[in-house]
């Protein structure tokens, strides 16, 4: 049965102006490697509600998964949590259980529980609340779609409590072999043995190294035994070109 797949849409104007460089996609992809859902789609849209409605209607028809990363905050461009309920159809509002949980996290800080930091409890009715250890405002699921904070520190709390609720596949294991030769070269058995082991991903990525050329071939997929084939096969193609 082949792995779960999964998107993540990254929200927020601060990522598509340079100001703020993302973080959230490199952590989410190693943690779903890990336990087997496979990351096939990344997208990047601005603080726009109809441009968020659009994309993760879009992603939750076509994968098993959808992640969004930013725009749950107490600000008035924290928009995420209405485009979710809006591609849902649903109405949002201040729910008990969220607004109790950040009750709670101002009293023990000492803050004021003010009408902006109260946005944050507004949760789509039957969704489920991702807890948030950090700040206390939590993140949430409706059906495929995970609602998740911007902050990489955030994120992470946040992934670390979602990911144990999640059916994950095979773990996608790896192995490299460094050529050194370039692309134009190795191309064409490259390509025979990658049809070859259809079954496994082959990527090429090239390098300069003291002004000769050569590749990074990495070979992916869950059964370490036919990775171990196939390298073996590569490195046979070429044992005198290995760097």
């Amino acid at each position: 049965m082949p792995n779960p797949t999964a998107a993540i849409l990254i929200i927020g104007d601060e990522i598509l102006s340079g100001r703020t460089r993302d973080a959230n996609m490199h952590y989410l992809a190693g943690e779903l490697t890990r336990i087997g859902i496979d990351l096939k789609e990344v997208r990047v849209v601005s603080d726009d509600h109809d441009a968020i409605v659009t994309a993760v209607n879009a992603l939750r028809a076509a994968y098993t998964h959808v992640f969004t990363s930013g725009g749950i905050g107490p600000t008035h461009d924290d928009i995420t949590a209405d485009a979710i309920a809006a591609a849902f159809g649903m109405e949002l509002h201040v729910r008990d259980d969220a607004r109790a949980i950040l009750a709670a996290h101002y009293d023990r800080s000492g803050l004021d529980f003010n009408a902006a930091r109260l946005r944050m409890a507004r949760i789509p009715e039957g969704a489920t609340l991702i807890e948030n250890p950090i700040s206390a405002a939590p993140g949430f699921s409706l059906d495929n779609v995970h609602v998740m904070a911007g902050v990489p520190s955030i994120f992470q709390a946040m992934v670390a409590s979602l990911l144990p609720r999640l059916t994950g596949g095979e773990p996608l294991l790896s192995q490299t072999l460094r050529i050194g030769r370039g692309e134009g070269e190795i191309a064409e058995p490259l390509a025979a043995l990658a049809a070859e082991f259809a079954d496994l991903s082959f990527g090429s990525y090239p390098f300069i190294q003291n002004g000769a050329y050569g590749a990074n071939i990495v070979i992916r997929g869950t059964d370490p035994g036919r990775i171990d084939a196939a390298i073996s096969r590569l490195a046979g193609l070429f044992p005198a070109e290995r760097a």
